[in-house]
């Protein structure tokens, strides 16, 4: 066969070595498999990275972790051993110095490091956020049908049970109000109790007959204690029209001893069991960016809850730019996960518009071509669909798009239905919704036009795309 643009090779996995890291020497590997010791000891401060790193990273790496948190971090910092063990390099046997410059110049490029421990020199001086970038991108509040509850679908509803996670994505969607404040956001509080805040969902899902899949998400569905999330999945497999309930835990590659631990097994094995018997798919979404979060024990974790008894585990990944904004990146990465981890490629969001996200940020030509890269390689159940999530529409193929002007990098889109906002519009299904390239993509002409508009308004808050 003549030579193809992109080679397939498997390639196991590897539990990288925590022991190489001088804070994590002593560590066993009974308390590295234990989920309490995991998160007790995430890192939440550059001065706790130090305490784990030493030496290994040099001073101007801390430092410029420490700038990126008081001056334009959306998330605050937290990572479990288990998800920092995959940024750091090898060691000088593996061709990267034990310490010092090349080491911290390798950690400084790693991918995941890229979107989990953002640095100030990362973001961008110009253009740093989008003028249209918005705190809620998708305006998922404004459909809150009760708090918390989501409604932008006619048949799918988004449940965000609660506002934190075991780990805080620089990229997160609901930086509004995932995590705890930044200097930069104030983070927006659930006003209700957790038992109310449930209570009022399942109430709204009991009236609405129309709603046949929940996706039970957050923050992270992880940092429920089980007994309580079980206890409201129970209640979600009475309901006769709920036909389809996926939980969403990147925890499931970050924390794998989450879903390894034996009453999180037992608890899905029932919850699995119920499901079955009322004829209800019950899956599990997770979100792996980088081929090199997958390891042996993300494997594990994965297989475990197949064979508790959830359908399919899945994977939703965020297309970012210097993580995985290329083909081999990408296909590496799915076929890690089709092949070595028993996880089905499902989705690759464009990053969303949120403030400071702009070097993160693809265009759509960009997600396009590598729509059009992927394809042919993996099985077509297990090819994932980039999307691009626009405002006021919903997820939509990359290839969707009803106009393009790529000098102005603005995209619009229609839709087939309407959300909660829009339930008496008229209109809703007849206009376009826009959707914009980050600007430092743009060609000279259409970088003068935007700069040319911010020039016209100051504020930014009323451009108008004309």
């Amino acid at each position: 066969m003549s030579l193809q643009p992109y080679s397939y090779a498997r390639r196991p996995l590897v539990e990288p070595d925590w022991r190489r890291v001088p804070g994590w020497r002593d560590v066993t590997d009974e308390q590295w498999r234990d989920v309490q010791w995991q998160r007790s000891h995430c890192v939440k401060t550059a001065a706790q990275l130090r305490d784990v790193m030493g030496d290994l990273l040099t001073d101007d790496v801390y430092d410029d972790l420490v700038a990126d948190q008081q001056q334009r971090a959306t998330m605050s910092m937290l990572l479990p051993p288990q998800m920092l063990n995959t940024i750091v390099p090898g060691t000088g046997d593996e061709g990267v110095p034990a310490a010092g410059a090349a080491w911290s110049e390798a950690f400084r490029a790693d991918p995941v490091r890229r979107y989990m421990l953002p640095l100030l020199t990362d973001r961008f001086t110009e253009w740093a956020s989008h003028p249209f970038a918005s705190r809620d991108s998708l305006h998922e509040h404004d459909m809150w049908a009760v708090e918390g509850l989501t409604h932008r679908y006619p048949t799918k509803v988004l449940a965000e049970i609660l506002p934190t996670c075991p780990q805080y994505c620089g990229h997160c969607t609901r930086m509004d109000l995932v995590g705890t404040s930044t200097p930069q956001v104030e983070k927006l509080k659930f006003t209700l109790k957790p038992a109310n805040r449930l209570q009022d969902m399942l109430d709204h899902l009991r009236r609405s007959p129309q709603v046949r899949d929940v996706v039970v998400s957050g923050g992270d569905v992880a940092n429920m204690p089980w007994p309580r999330l079980e206890a409201f999945l129970d209640e979600l497999l009475r309901i006769d029209n709920i036909r389809d309930i996926r939980l969403a835990s990147k925890a499931l590659m970050g924390l794998p001893q989450h879903w390894l631990s034996p009453a999180v097994v037992e608890g899905v094995t029932r919850v699995a069991g119920t499901a079955r018997a009322r004829g209800v798919s019950l899956a599990i979404h997770t979100h792996v960016n980088a081929a090199s979060s997958l390891t042996p024990l993300v494997a594990e974790a994965a297989r475990t809850m197949l064979e508790a008894g959830v359908r399919d585990v899945r994977n939703q990944g965020v297309l970012m730019r210097g993580v995985n904004d290329t083909p081999e990146a990408l296909l590496d990465l799915c076929f890690g996960l089709q092949d070595e981890a028993s996880i089905t490629p499902y989705y690759f969001y464009m990053c969303d518009m949120i403030p400071a996200a702009e070097h993160w940020r693809t265009s759509l030509a960009a997600a396009q071509d590598l729509q059009h890269a992927i394809m042919g390689y993996l099985p077509g159940f297990a090819t994932p669909r980039i999307v691009c999530d626009v405002p006021f529409v919903g997820k939509r193929w990359v290839h969707q798009v009803h106009s393009y002007d790529r000098v102005r990098g603005i995209s619009e889109w229609t839709k087939n239905y309407r959300t909660s906002v829009e339930a008496d519009d008229p209109d809703a299904l007849e206009r376009t919704y826009p959707y914009y390239d980050p600007i430092d993509t743009l060609p000279e002409d259409g970088r003068r036009w935007w700069a040319e508009r911010q020039r016209l308004d100051a504020g930014l808050g009323s451009l108008v795309a004309t």
